[in-house]
This record gives C-alpha cells, sequence and structure tokens, in this order.
C-alpha cells in the first residue's frame, strides 16, 4: 500500500498506467480506521494486479476537494488517472470495496 501525498498524488495516481485504487481516509474518521485493515488486505492479496494508495485528507485536503471527495471514507478506483468508479462514506462496506476491486483484477 502506497501512502501518497498532495506532492506525490499527481504522479502516482493521476499519471499511472493502468488500474489505481484509492484509500480516501481522514485523521480522526472512525468508519476509515474501520475500513483500513480490509483495504491493505486487499493490497496484499491483489498488490501484484492493481496499484493500491492510500491518502490522508487531513493533511491534503485541495487534492481531496479536487477531486471532489467531500465525505469520508471514499475508495476510489482509478484507469489512466481518470476516477472511473467509487464508493462513498456508507456504501464503502468492506464487501462492496472487495467487490468492486475485483472487477478490475
Amino acid at each position: 500500500m502506497l501512502e501518497v501525498d498532495k506532492k506525490t498524488f499527481e504522479e502516482e495516481v493521476l499519471q499511472a498506467q493502468g488500474y489505481v485504487v484509492v484509500d480516501f481516509y481522514g485523521d480522526g474518521c472512525v468508519p476509515c480506521a474501520a475500513l483500513m485493515p480490509h483495504v491493505h488486505a486487499l493490497a496484499d492479496q491483489y498488490g501484484d494486479k492493481l496499484k493500491f494508495a492510500a491518502l490522508n485528507t487531513t493533511k491534503a485536503r485541495r487534492v481531496a476537494i479536487g477531486q471532489k471527495v467531500m465525505g469520508l471514507p471514499v475508495i476510489a478506483v482509478y484507469k489512466d488517472g481518470e476516477k472511473v468508479e467509487e464508493l462513498v462514506k456508507d456504501d464503502a462496506t468492506p464487501e462492496a470495496v472487495k467487490a468492486m476491486v475485483e472487477k478490475y483484477v
């Protein structure tokens, strides 16, 4: 799982070729913390097929707003720098995230 920030997000996600799964989380976000081990497990399982990245929106608010991330948690899939799918807030369950990731493997 690659930890990205406001300096590396563009290069690692928006300029990446292929699929990138991004976990947008924030400091003090309890649902984000609960979801994180599941996302890390998916990264361990599928990291050879998809790129996984995590962005702390507390430290990169402008990046989050630029990606239209207004609530947390958000798990988004990018293909060649374009957001193709995302799960937001209550929709970002471990089961839904796993199903979404498996579509792109």
